[in-house]
């Protein structure tokens, strides 16, 4: 089970993820309690480079924003929405893992990789659990919105995804990483997997 952990913001954070086993950290530059510039994500992401994949988290990013994020950050890996296609460069299309989101729109064909979100990232929404059962095994779709500890195994059980994301689910309040919940997160996580091979 591939475990995503979004909106990383202090030392702290990645620390725990690390630790925790995390395969991916989110990085966000679109508005957000959790929004860090590209040279406090390069700073903050440094202990995880060649141990996890390093993401960048964007919403409907202008020029200027993806080429610094892309030059200061150098992410692993872009996520933004489908919506944002048209913004992207060849180099972001490369590494570029598209958000689909609840009732919106669906690329024919689907790509190799897509996150399957609720209406509003990191807003804590559940996404269409159904719809995204039905696209996980024609995709390596990693199930976003409204997770955390107490359901992620329900999630994995009724969608079998290829992965799981989590920002909200893994905090004390707002914007505020939890080392225990990051901790309980990944347990749930990887055991619900066992359980449930894909």
């Amino acid at each position: 089970m591939f475990v995503k952990l979004c909106g990383m913001n202090s030392e702290s954070a990645v620390a725990a993820a690390l630790e925790a086993g995390a395969d991916a950290l989110g990085f966000v530059f679109a508005p957000s309690v959790r929004r860090v510039s590209p040279a406090e994500a390069a700073r903050l992401a440094a202990p995880a480079r060649g141990r996890t994949c390093c993401v960048a988290v964007m919403l409907h990013p202008n020029p200027a924003e993806l080429v610094d994020v892309l030059r200061d950050f150098a992410p692993d890996a872009l996520q933004t929405d489908l919506a944002d296609e048209a913004l992207l460069s060849p180099e972001a299309k490369r590494i570029w893992w598209p958000v689909l989101r609840s009732g919106r729109a669906l690329p024919t064909p689907l790509p190799d990789r897509v996150l399957f979100e609720g209406p509003v990232s990191g807003a804590g929404e559940a996404a269409d659990w159904t719809m995204a059962r039905s696209l996980a095994p024609m995709t390596q779709l990693i199930l976003a919105g409204g997770l955390h500890s107490g359901n992620v195994a329900t999630a994995i059980r009724a969608v079998q995804p290829f992965g799981v994301d989590v920002s909200s689910g893994i905090e004390s309040s707002p914007g505020r990483k939890c080392a225990t919940r990051i901790h309980e997160f990944v347990r749930a996580a990887r055991a619900a997997a066992a359980e449930n091979p894909v």
